[in-house]
């Protein structure tokens, strides 16, 4: 387990559907001292239970998701400090930025990283994956390309095409650690 080495940071995992987020971010709380997983996604089924909000398709276009997400991370390590660890696609670059600034603004270091695979990895992991989430990640994936351009400026790109998820988390520690 890697030692933690000054205050409240954010490694969030960015990436398509598919690219190991999930699996690398459980991988990678056991390696990081004071490391703790926050699912992002649990906000946006928060917020879905509320009647009568706007019909959106993803809750990421709700801009309280975005914000209830900064504000969440900032009083959780207000509370407890150390790292959280978020694994979390988000495709439009709007909806980074205003995260990402957010949590500037609270003065919490993020690190963002991109897990990348090339198409044909990441086809066959969501065929592989849980069935009533396949049609939906395959439906997504050709707004993953579409975002990679920026993503790839915004983040550190780390391959996961032929890595194993724990070696994804090493790599990632070692550079958060750095």
């Amino acid at each position: 387990m890697l030692g933690w080495w000054g205050g409240p940071v954010i490694v969030w995992l960015n990436g398509t559907f598919g690219a190991g987020k999930t699996t690398t971010a459980g991988e990678l709380v056991e390696l990081l001292a004071g490391a703790r997983l926050f699912d992002a996604e649990e906000v946006g089924y928060l917020l879905r239970r509320i009647p009568n909000l706007p019909a959106v398709g993803n809750f990421q276009h709700w801009p309280p998701w975005r914000g209830l997400v900064v504000e969440t991370a900032r009083q959780v390590l207000d509370y407890v400090g150390g790292t959280l660890v978020i694994p979390q696609t988000v495709l439009v670059r709007r909806y980074w930025v205003e995260i990402r600034d957010g949590l500037a603004a609270a003065d919490i270091p993020t690190r963002h990283f991109l897990l990348h695979a090339d198409r044909e990895t990441l086809v066959h992991r969501i065929e592989r994956d849980t069935p009533g989430n396949r049609r939906w990640r395959l439906e997504h994936l050709p707004d993953y390309r579409v975002a990679l351009s920026w993503l790839r400026e915004d983040a550190e790109v780390v391959d996961t095409t032929d890595v194993t998820p724990r070696d994804v988390a090493r790599a990632i520690a070692v550079r958060v650690a750095a």
